[in-house]
């Protein structure tokens, strides 16, 4: 397979667009999972062979995604799911919201750590990766399990409950209109 057709099936998603704006948040869920996955590959893939033209071009796919596509996925959260939890103000959602938003800044932070690997990585400035390296990798890696797990059994659910197609229509509208997709 060549690095575009990898690249093409790392990125393809079920056929959910913004008219479906939950759909579409979980399809980002499945290609935020495979990136994640192409992330371990990309540790054993370095193990055995260093920081070759392979690792070197993993290594720049996943800090493509994380870079720009992981951000806009969080601000559609942050802008849509999380206001029509609190809104609601059940305990347990008002809860629920906290920690999701406190994992999107430990995400964050914890982006800048592995990003950082990555780029060493893609200048080959790096033949390995450390245990500690490795360490923040799968901390990185669980944070985002079990984030997704809560949003997909819990916070989706609930809000889009609350929502009806208007108010579908309207988050589906925002969310194109700020990647500049066409209507």
């Amino acid at each position: 397979m060549n690095r575009s057709s990898r690249l093409a099936s790392l990125i393809a998603s079920p056929a959910a667009g913004f008219e479906q704006p939950f759909e579409m948040m979980e399809a980002c869920h499945e290609r935020l999972q495979r990136t994640l996955g192409l992330l371990e590959r990309l540790r054993a893939h370095v193990a055995r062979h260093g920081a070759d033209q392979q690792a070197r071009q993993a290594a720049r796919d996943v800090m493509r995604y994380f870079d720009m596509a992981a951000p806009q996925h969080h601000l559609d959260e942050e802008m849509h799911v999380f206001p029509t939890l609190v809104v609601r103000g059940d305990p347990s959602m008002l809860a629920l919201v906290a920690r999701l938003q406190q994992d999107h800044l430990q995400m964050e932070a914890r982006w800048r750590t592995v990003r950082a690997i990555l780029e060493r990585l893609e200048r080959a400035e790096i033949q390995a990766i450390s245990a500690a390296s490795a360490a923040e990798i799968d901390a990185f890696t669980r944070l985002y399990g079990a984030h997704i797990e809560a949003e997909e059994q819990l916070a989706y659910p609930a809000a889009a409950a609350l929502l009806d197609d208007g108010a579908r229509d309207a988050m589906g509208a925002e969310m194109r209109r700020r990647r500049g997709a066409a209507s």
